[in-house]
């Protein structure tokens, strides 16, 4: 009886998800008959060099890509894929693949689309119609491989959702943002200075193919933005306004249907604001559907702030007194300062033990420029310059970062992070000269002089350890899941590449209780618990299971 009762709640669940106006936006289509609806002829001079009239992608030294792009929407969008295909196949390929291996089940994968559709139902009415229209010229160059998920328009439309989504259902913040700004008295110059790492990660291949694009649209300003195949939404970002645009996602509720990715909302902003009051204008016309703390840097302005959106309130946060802005993962506004979830996540996430680190080390050094902003974005030590464990998420490098950037807007200076993570050297590019240019280049637009080197962490032990230590974990992770047996030199070799870190202890700890080897869990637990644990939900789980071992070995 409970089997048919299940069947029957799935097939009405399936029926629900597949009408309630769903039918609308799995047939809706942007508006492209105003714009040229030119196929675009790519020149291949390279395997790392593609061009279109004075649109091209190319390769440079540092393995990162560079896209530089003009014309309406819908040319925007067809030249970007025409020249980036390979990458936008490969995109794909690694983001539906990690789906596939967190859904492994069909009939659950089954079930997942139908609820992207259901949800996704009004994300059409939340897209400008420009972007939109820029996503399906970009479409026509995705692969079928994956039309079984929706058909390549609606894909690609999915996935500018797909952080918030995931966001907002799993609570899934994808690790923690930093983000720093200094001016005045705090910047070596006095000039505006912004540093941000994008602790977003969704395997090592998704940060693979890096790109820098330069985008040049018939209407708004020209803007840089570091992204990757596909993404026409921004994460990192300076128009050539010197307006900067960097992202960071706080505590959100499990809204009811998809608005505003805040992706797009971003790329808004950079197109069409030159200072903070256009930014914060723009910002409050749109509806989103996650929480998000926005950093805007402004050239004119010589100061950044914070605008903090959520689906049912919206702060604007600005410093008094100070000539530093600081943003993790929650909001400082007085709009939000009541907020019982904001409240919690400050509590319980490791959010604020990263904001007070950056104050640590602002104190430590006053007066920042751009290498030593580079130098605070990869610093991986604790408050007090504790050993933390490599990989510790309290720790600013996280070592997992998509990429870390750092502007220089009253320069029109920018400087991207190559591989791996923000430990590669930060490649310099001017807007100035960028959007200056009238006609492509057969080099990098990168101007080398001005490189940050890569930093020497990369060269020692200890690093090598670390990349060891993600492999041991990868493996420990699997044995726990699949309950498979151990060797002693795995678990001492596990520790030995990264001692700091709770994490070896904890994961060990269950192995043994898993086993049934309860006064080893115990004592593993417990050297867990002498660590820095990443958050008070960590802590409290190892508390949890130490208490449910030591009554075992009571019994």
């Amino acid at each position: 009886m409970k089997f048919i009762f299940k069947i029957g709640f799935l097939f009405l669940l399936l029926i629900v998800l597949n009408s309630c106006g769903v039918s609308k936006s799995i047939n809706h289509q942007p508006i492209v008959e105003k714009y040229n609806q030119t196929t675009p002829e790519i020149n291949r001079n390279s395997d790392t060099f593609f061009t279109n009239n004075s649109n091209f992608l190319v390769q440079n030294d540092f393995d990162l890509w560079e896209l530089k792009v003009s014309g309406d929407p819908l040319q925007i969008g067809l030249i970007t894929g025409a020249l980036t295909q390979p990458l936008l196949h490969y995109q794909e390929e690694v983001f539906f693949e990690k789906v596939q291996e967190l859904v492994p089940s069909k009939f659950k994968q089954n079930l997942l689309r139908s609820f992207l559709k259901w949800y996704n139902r009004k994300l059409y009415l939340h897209v400008p119609e420009e972007y939109k229209t820029e996503i399906y010229g970009l479409s026509r160059y995705a692969g079928d491989t994956y039309n079984f998920i929706a058909p390549p328009y609606l894909r690609m439309l999915y996935l500018h959702a797909a952080h918030d989504i995931g966001h907002a259902m799993q609570e899934l913040a994808l690790v923690g943002c930093t983000s720093v700004a200094v001016w005045g008295e705090n910047s070596e110059d006095g000039k505006l200075l912004i540093g941000r790492n994008f602790d977003f990660y969704a395997g090592d291949d998704f940060a693979k193919n890096k790109i820098i694009a330069f985008v040049e649209p018939e209407s708004g300003y020209p803007f840089m933005s570091v992204t990757w195949a596909g993404m026409i939404g921004v994460v990192s970002g300076m128009n050539n306004q010197g307006l900067t645009v960097t992202m960071n996602a706080g505590k959100s509720e499990t809204p009811l249907v998809a608005k505003t990715p805040v992706s797009i909302l971003a790329r808004e902003i950079l197109q069409y604001a030159k200072n903070i009051e256009e930014a914060i204008s723009i910002a409050k016309k749109r509806e989103v559907f996650v929480s998000e703390s926005i950093m805007i840097g402004s050239s004119e302005d010589q100061k950044a702030m914070l605008i903090e959106v959520s689906p049912d309130n919206f702060g604007v946060y600005e410093v008094s007194n100070q000539t530093h802005l600081i943003c993790s993962n929650h909001f400082q506004s007085d709009a939000y300062k009541d907020d019982e979830r904001n409240s919690q996540h400050i509590e319980e996430s490791h959010s604020q033990y990263r904001f007070d680190r950056v104050e640590e080390l602002l104190e430590e050094q006053q007066q920042l420029n751009p290498t030593k902003i580079a130098a605070l974005l990869r610093n991986r030590e604790g408050l007090n310059n504790r050993k933390i464990g490599y990989g510790n998420e309290k720790a600013l490098n996280q070592l997992l970062a998509h990429h870390a950037v750092i502007f220089k807007p009253e320069e029109k200076m920018v400087w991207v992070s190559s591989n791996p993570y923000q430990l590669g050297a930060f490649v310099a590019y001017d807007l100035d000269e960028v959007f200056g240019e009238t006609k492509f280049a057969d080099t990098t637009l990168a101007i080398k002089s001005k490189t940050i080197p890569k930093d020497s962490f990369l060269n020692t032990i200890e690093y090598q350890n670390y990349e060891e230590f993600r492999v041991y974990d990868r493996k420990i992770d699997k044995a726990l899941s699949e309950k498979d047996t151990l060797s002693v030199n795995f678990i001492v070799n596990y520790q030995a590449s990264n001692p700091e870190n709770w994490v070896v202890y904890y994961k060990v700890g269950k192995y043994y209780q898993q086993n049934k080897w309860y006064q080893a869990a115990a004592q593993q637990y417990e050297k867990a618990l002498s660590k820095e644990v990443t958050t008070l939900i960590d802590t409290n789980e190892i508390e949890k299971q130490l208490l449910k071992v030591k009554r075992k070995i009571k019994k």
